[in-house]
């Protein structure tokens, strides 16, 4: 077990870069197994561009929307948001951590995209029968070009001149598939770049940050399971023996709704979550809502693997 253990501690230390990873992977493979059997190009000039962009965009559309809907973090914010009380400065940092959340909600449908222009199967059956596209290749090739183009993904045309625009239609689509890679790459360093400059937090506090937000998630999850089993088999005893149960206290739903709420950084107090907030306020009878010198930072990392999300995870 032991020689398995710096393997071990290697999934725990990149596990957010391995999971984004896996995913990359998993989409690639879909896409290629998608646009290689389940994608048809009608070959017609009526329905060429409609039919691509439906299969090229409406799985990236769907992937979006399962982001949102399978991120632990999503609720999270919903619960910590929509708040009618909560100050005008919390409700920009709302907008500023949603933002995030898109982000990587955005991962997988731009990488489905990426894909399936390197791919080229999308691109060339869209642009050849787009009116556009097809006024620009055809120019000086053929005087049947406009009318062949659109049978050109299924290698149909009857002139050869025609037939070998797959070839630009195909080097374009690539083209387009690195460009855009290229960009979501320096998007994604100018803004990783812009946000550690600004930030009022040093790297190594950042990274202590992010082990404390772990270890919290790990502990909350783990008394959270075992006070749940204690009120759970109470309950149980009691109702079999008709006894009267024992008090076991539970946070009352305001203490659950403080812990819940956007977290603001202060670097003079320097409480590292909501939970840590409610606890050292709560002993100084202060409020644990914002105040002045409060920032909103996006909280270090991912911790949705690590949060008591559902039933099934506690």
């Amino acid at each position: 077990m032991e020689k398995f253990k710096p393997l071990l501690d290697l999934q725990i230390k990149h596990r957010t870069s391995l999971l984004y990873g896996l995913t990359s992977l998993l989409t690639a493979g879909g896409e290629r197994l998608f646009s290689t059997v389940v994608f048809q190009c009608p070959c017609t000039a009526a329905w060429n561009l409609t039919y691509s962009l439906v299969f090229l965009l409406v799985p990236a559309f769907l992937l979006f929307l399962l982001g949102y809907l399978l991120s632990a973090r999503t609720w999270r914010q919903l619960t910590g948001c929509c708040d009618s009380s909560t100050p005008i400065r919390c409700t920009s940092g709302c907008i500023l951590d949603f933002l995030k959340l898109t982000g990587s909600a955005a991962f997988v449908p731009l990488t489905w995209v990426a894909v399936a222009l390197l791919g080229g199967s999308f691109y060339e059956c869209a642009a050849s029968g787009s009116k556009f596209h097809a006024r620009r290749l055809c120019h000086n090739v053929s005087s049947q070009c406009l009318e062949q183009l659109p049978l050109v993904p299924c290698s149909q045309a009857k002139e050869s001149s025609v037939q070998d625009l797959l070839k630009d239609l195909k080097a374009e689509s690539q083209v387009y598939g690195w460009i855009m890679i290229a960009v979501i790459i320096i998007v994604f360093l100018l803004l990783t770049a812009v946000s550690r400059c600004l930030s009022p937090v040093s790297f190594l506090q950042l990274k202590f940050w992010k082990i404390y937000l772990e270890q919290e998630q790990q502990i909350l999850k783990s008394q959270a399971t075992e006070h749940a089993t204690a009120l759970a088999k109470e309950n149980v005893t009691c109702f079999f023996e008709s006894s009267h149960a024992k008090e076991i206290h539970t946070p009352s739903i305001k203490e659950w709704q403080q812990i819940s709420s956007l977290h603001t950084f202060n670097p003079k107090d320097q409480y590292y979550s909501m939970l840590h907030k409610y606890v050292s306020r709560k002993e100084m009878s202060h409020s644990i809502r914002s105040c002045e010198g409060d920032a909103v930072i996006p909280e270090p990392g991912s911790v949705d693997s690590a949060g008591i999300s559902t039933t099934r995870d506690l």
